[in-house]
């Protein structure tokens, strides 16, 4: 078998080529391309933008679905009996015993398949008929989606959804910026932008010329990266570059813009969020397959270890029984024969053929009469179980979500069982776990912790911030003493705190209310920080080019920028260079802690309870940030501009040179404090994980978020803990060669040590979706050396660690080596691993690769993928059904989740206002991640369960029935003659005995001690034996004897048996011998057992040692609590400086195309207006709020009074672990220089392609 991921990478490498052609408002032009469709038939290469995601339509459903069916072993064993039946020579029964049960079961399937296809067929056709503005002739019309085509214009206005891939051309907004919200696609609501091409924004400023546009585009083909996007413009005999930040992707929403323009590229199937949902698989659970393979002659797989559940039937047992007992009776027959008719004269006429022939024959009979043995009727009811089952998801009130009115919501229907059966819960992270909202929670200013009030303690009087005009009514942060500071002007670490929140940051801000600002920034944690400022009087109101504007507890400054240095993964920082109205210059600073305590002037006592804080905050799995500042001279400002400018115009290495100046200036800073950030997690989350690792449950976090961001939210989730052993791509790059590269003899004789010291190790692993590539496609052939080859793979930021550490992570590697090889042996001893001489003769090495990659994995407590791309998602779950044959639950939020959804054994959708496109596509629709528990632990376990003890009960009455059929053939001289009648034997596992079967497998629950003898199941019998007891007069009445005396000829037979008392007296005996023994048994049972102290299975203890050194733990302590600082990208730093974000003064006639063409709103269709979001409701946990100078205080830190001391003095612990600055990289943002504006810089150059460090790549 090949690698899964090496056929992936093919596919991409194929769609990367740049073949895809087009031009704008030529649809005859690009209908002459072609590509071959089958055979010498060629199609359209383009595809229209019709989704069409049903199985079926009106002509394929019967001979597709019957297709379907009969791909099922069961089927056509019964297919194959029923045939058998028709032969006059063989048949023992009517052929209506199993020709009508299959009917039914054929009509129930095909029913079910046809009510699913139909909800498709719907949801494509009201994707299908939204309505859009396309471009034809000199003017935009109304058209449908359906209509769209590749070279089409189309128009969309603010909160549109966009139809298809388009290439941005023009907007409203000044440079042609366009806002756009991807929760449909990643779940994330923070708005991304995407501008336009420099050449198109200037020339297409209106519908004349977007008429007369002609440009074509040249591009890569289809294919399913969100992220990236290669092509070019070719106009006017020029040739323009393209990029994913010039792309408008299938399902964003339009934000903050209120017209754009875009080309489509790419349409319907071709889109990228298509190409990411993946194609349709039936689903079929575990049991599914059994039933189907009760009919054949296969051999069992083994069960996965994860398995658990009452034991079922061996799939071979039934049919094997069934064909040894018709050859022993037939061979009773081949001995009997002669015997027979001599004693019985009558017989011989009918027997005309030979004994062989005659014995060849009679076994047929045997077949076809014993063949009950496996019950159609059993197929039938588990149908109605699943439905039954199905209903009480539905119906369950325990999984309503009340604030917006979601229930559960069950869309397959043969999956219940599997719920019980989870091994591995896959989930996304943004939206699943997170409510992606950020809230304020504390603040450490000067060495004072500032948490949230005790609304317990000091019940808050109405809304303290009631003062502040410009206040956020939903800003949930209340401390009395904090207010009172700020507002008494006399502490100026406060003052300057809350001034470097107001200032240093990229925020928008939207002027519609000047009493409410609308801020848009690139992150939710700029917004909140920014809004925490607002709240408290400081109050950012504005900005230009060079200025921004604050309004301080009533009073407006406007500050004058002098430089905006941005975030990036390398500085883990931003600055903002600043001159106050009093002409003073000042730089604010927010960044890591780590980068952040290193550039301080001096170390004291408030740096030293800040670190405390610090530590304490990320105790509290909260985002942390550090803010510092200096007050700049004249002279050194005007001599560090000068270098800068210098730097700037570099034509070489320029962020490199920019990254060096920008140190010259972040030094000697003097710390003001810290913020912390809560990323709140949605309600429940903790629980439900620890309940799922409680039910030896394996969950992994797969996110296209950050590593940083997503460890944070690991620990916040206690998916992670402080003790545990982290693997990161090195370790685990080395464990996965020391565990192909060892040999059995290696370390034999420490097995039992390292044994123990494994059992006593937590470990989890940490990966990105590069090293995913990397791991799975590079095929090494001789594996590096494990230890001497350490220094030789030091990736840039590595090189800047200490000595210290690095010696700390050789050590380790050492460690991490030595435990997996010992892993290894223990594996290969006990048969589990894999072997290493056999698996190079079967396997190619990726398939060895993916394989030790997958064991690995598993045996860890936890894993988290980080920056992985749809396709990825579900290659991480194909490999784990694939080398662990484990039931895999996938679920998720966003419509890059709808191929890991479709992959995974069980897809759950989360459906919310971020996006349905998960929910659409998914086995079960959830409202929260919470229910997840009540779904797999209660209706999972009732569901499977309830099918077992089905499946046992149904098998034992049917061999039960049959035996006495077996039994009469002893004194019917092995002819095959049946005992019942056929309509007796075609109703007694469909209806005489279904209601009490049905009964188990719809209201077992197992807590009961006399299970079955409910009133229910009373009433069950009662029914049964009323239908037994109406069908049997029916069917022996004279009225259908005189119809068709060849189908009734029972004339009033068991009313003649049942008239003699001794029928009556041995009915009696039978049902007392058959149910008095049980009953009593059981009952005997629970009066004797000794009542047994209740046993908790628990989750692995959280004080494990932990293999790790103290130092390590702590590097990796520091930088999870400042992992926004980590995972920040880029700001609008670069937008700001060069002005292309920032709308002209008013009387600038700069936009032509605005209103020229926007509908009023009553022509928009009602599918066009969008209701408004629902407001987020933020709970708040209050905690308590008191502050003490020089310490934490118990209550503010939360766990930190409790925290041991650090060692050392206030200066080695502020530099502990801090890993050093990195050279090079995108360093900072080219400042634009102003006339007489005091801005450092030199005028950006839009048109030409900027180099690695004077881009801004585009957020998202």
């Amino acid at each position: 078998m090949g690698s899964l991921a090496y056929r992936e990478d093919l596919e991409e490498e194929k769609n990367s080529a740049f073949t895809w052609e087009l031009e704008a408002n030529s649809r005859d032009y690009n209908s002459q391309f072609k590509e071959k469709s089958f055979l010498c038939w060629q199609r359209r290469k383009h595809k229209s933008n019709v989704i069409h995601t049903a199985k079926y339509n009106v002509f394929s459903f019967l001979p597709l679905n019957l297709y379907e069916q009969f791909h099922r072993v069961s089927n056509l064993y019964f297919l194959f009996t029923i045939i058998l039946q028709g032969l006059p020579e063989i048949s023992t029964l009517p052929w209506f015993t199993l020709f009508v049960p299959l009917i039914c079961l054929l009509v129930i399937r095909a029913t079910r398949d046809l009510v699913d296809d139909i909800g498709r067929h719907r949801s494509d056709r009201i994707i299908n008929n939204r309505p859009c503005q396309i471009l034809v002739g000199k003017s935009f019309l109304w058209r449908k989606w359906e209509d769209l085509y590749v070279g089409d214009v189309v128009c969309l206005h603010k909160d549109n959804i966009v139809p298809a891939d388009l290439l941005l051309l023009a907007s409203t907004e000044p440079s042609s910026l366009c806002y756009v919200e991807t929760a449909d696609i990643d779940g994330e609501t923070n708005l991304k932008f995407r501008q336009a091409p420099p050449v198109t924004h200037h020339e297409l400023a209106s519908i004349r010329k977007m008429a007369s546009f002609q440009g074509k585009v040249v591009c890569e083909e289809p294919n399913s990266r969100l992220h990236h996007f290669v092509g070019c413009l070719e106009w006017n005999g020029r040739k323009h570059p393209l990029d994913i930040g010039n792309v408008l992707l299938r399902g964003c929403k339009v934000r903050n813009t209120d017209t754009c323009y875009g080309l489509v590229i790419y349409a319907g199937f071709d889109t990228k969020i298509m190409r990411n949902c993946g194609k349709i698989h039936p689903k079929r659970s575990r049991i599914d397959r059994l039933l189907n393979r009760l009919v054949a002659l296969v051999r069992r797989p083994r069960p996965p270890p994860s398995s658990s559940g009452p034991p079922f039937p061996s799939c071979a047992k039934i049919f094997l029984s069934l064909v040894l007992i018709s050859v022993a009776l037939s061979l009773g027959f081949w001995s009997k024969v002669k015997e027979f008719k001599a004693k019985h004269h009558y017989v011989s006429p009918r027997h005309v053929q030979s004994v062989a022939a005659e014995t060849f024959l009679t076994f047929w009979g045997f077949f076809i009469l014993l063949s009950v043995m496996v019950p159609m009727a059993m197929f039938i009811m588990v149908e109605f179980i699943y439905l039954g089952n199905s209903m009480f998801i539905n119906w369950d009130v325990h999984m309503y979500y009340a604030p917006q009115d979601v229930p559960a919501k069950a869309h397959s229907t043969s999956l219940n069982d599997q719920l019980g059966q989870v091994g591995y819960v896959f989930s996304d992270k943004t939206g699943t776990l997170t409510q992606n909202v950020m809230t304020f929670k504390k603040c450490c200013i000067a060495g004072i912790v500032y948490g949230p009030d005790d609304e317990e303690a000091a019940p808050c009087k109405g809304n303290p911030y009631l003062w502040n005009k410009f206040a956020d009514g939903k800003f949930p942060y209340r401390n009395a003493e904090l207010l009172r500071a700020v507002r008494g002007r006399t502490d100026e670490a406060v003052r300057e705190f809350w001034r470097l929140l107001a200032i240093c940051h990229t925020v928008m801000v939207q002027e519609k209310d000047p009493d409410q600002p609308v801020y848009q920034a690139a992150s939710p944690d700029e917004e909140a920080l920014v809004t925490a400022a607002r709240n408290f009087g400081y109050v950012f109101v504005a900005r230009t080019q060079d200025s921004i504007t604050v309004m301080e507890l009533g009073d407006e400054r406007v500050y004058q920028v002098l430089a905006m240095m941005d975030f990036n993964s390398m500085r883990k920082r931003m600055s903002v260079l600043v001159r106050n109205p009093e002409g003073a210059i000042y730089l604010y600073t927010k960044g890591a802690d780590v980068v952040i305590f290193e550039r301080l002037s001096n170390k004291g006592m408030t740096e030293w309870t800040t670190e405390e804080a610090l530590a304490s905050f990320a105790e509290e799995t909260l985002r942390t940030l550090c803010l510092a500042y200096k007050r700049v001279d004249e002279d050194t400002y005007e001599e560090w501009r000068q270098r800068h400018r210098e730097a700037s115009l570099r034509l070489q290495n320029r962020a490199h040179a920019l990254h060096q100046v920008y140190e010259e200036m972040e030094k000697g800073l003097q710390l003001l404090g810290a913020t912390a950030i809560e990323d709140r997690l949605q309600d429940g989350v903790c629980d439900t994980i620890q309940c799922l690792k409680q039910g030896n449950i394996k969950v992994w976090v797969l996110t296209g978020d950050k590593q940083e961001t997503a460890v944070n939210i690991g620990f916040a989730c206690q998916l992670l803990s402080e003790n545990m052993l982290i693997l990161e791509e090195k370790e685990i790059t080395r464990i996965l060669e020391a565990y192909w590269g060892s040999n059995d003899g290696l370390l034999a004789g420490q097995g039992l040590l390292q044994s123990r010291f494994l059992q006593q190790t937590k470990v989890a692993m940490v990966i990105n979706g590069e090293f995913l590539d990397q791991l799975l496609l590079s095929l090494r052939k001789e594996p590096r050396a494990l230890v001497r080859d350490e220094d030789v793979d030091v990736d840039v930021e590595e090189a800047w660690q200490e000595g210290g550490e690095r010696t700390t992570d050789f050590l380790r590697a050492q460690r991490v080596s030595l435990m997996w090889r010992t892993l290894g042996i223990q594996l290969r001893g006990t048969g589990l691993g894999p072997r290493v001489k056999d698996s190079g003769a079967r396997d190619g090495p990726e398939v060895r690769r993916e394989r030790a990659f997958v064991e690995l994995a598993a045996r860890c407590q936890a894993v988290i993928c980080c920056r992985v791309t749809p396709k990825q998602k579900a290659l991480i779950v194909a490999l784990v059904k694939k080398y662990q044959r484990a039931v895999t639950l996938a679920i998720g939020d966003g419509a890059n989740d709808v191929n890991m959804i479709k992959t995974a054994d069980i897809g759950v959708g989360l459906a919310g206002p971020e996006g349905t496109q998960a929910a659409q596509n998914s086995d079960y629709a959830l409202a929260r991640f919470c229910f997840l528990k009540r779904l797999l632990l209660v209706h999972g376990r009732w569901s499977y369960v309830r099918v077992c003890k089905f499946l046992r009960y149904f098998v034992y009455k049917t061999l039960a029935s049959m035996m006495a059929q077996v039994w009469f053939a002893f004194y019917s001289g092995f002819t095959a003659q049946p005992l019942y009648e056929g309509w007796f034997l075609a109703l007694f596992n469909l209806l005489f005995s279904t209601l009490p079967v049905l009964y188990i497998g719809l209201f077992e629950q197992a807590i009961l001690i006399i299970k079955y003898w409910t009133v229910l199941s009373v009433l069950a019998i009662f029914l049964s034996f009323c239908f037994y007891v109406v069908v049997t007069w029916g069917c022996q009445s004279f009225w259908l004897f005189q119809i068709s005396p060849e189908n009734f000829p029972f004339l009033y037979a068991d009313r003649n048996v049942l008239s003699h008392p001794s029928i009556l007296l041995v009915i009696l005996l039978n049902v007392s011998l058959n149910t008095l023994p049980t009953l009593a048994l059981r009952v005997i049972y629970q009066a004797l057992e000794k009542p047994r102290p209740k046993q908790v299975e628990e989750a692995p203890s959280e004080d494990i040692t932990a293999v790790e050194p103290a130092p390590y733990l702590r590097r990796e302590s520091r930088r999870r609590r400042s992992s926004y600082a980590f995972s920040h990208r880029e700001g609008y730093a670069e937008l700001i400086t060069q002005g292309t974000i920032l709308r002209r003064a008013p009387g600038v006639d700069s936009d032509m195309l605005m209103g020229q063409i926007i509908p009023c709103h009553e022509e928009l269709s009602p599918s066009i207006q969008e209701s408004p979001r629902c407001s987020r409701k933020m709970s708040f946990l209050g905690k308590t709020g008191h502050q003490h100078r020089g310490k934490v205080s118990s209550r503010d830190g939360g766990r930190a009074a409790r925290r041991p001391q650090i060692p050392g003095s206030p200066r080695e612990l502020a530099v502990r672990g801090v890993p050093g600055v990195v050279a090079g990289g995108a360093g900072g943002v080219t400042v634009v220089e102003g006339e007489g504006a005091g801005a450092v810089g030199v005028p950006p150059l839009p048109q030409q392609p900027a180099d690695e460090g004077g881009k801004v790549s585009p957020v998202g």
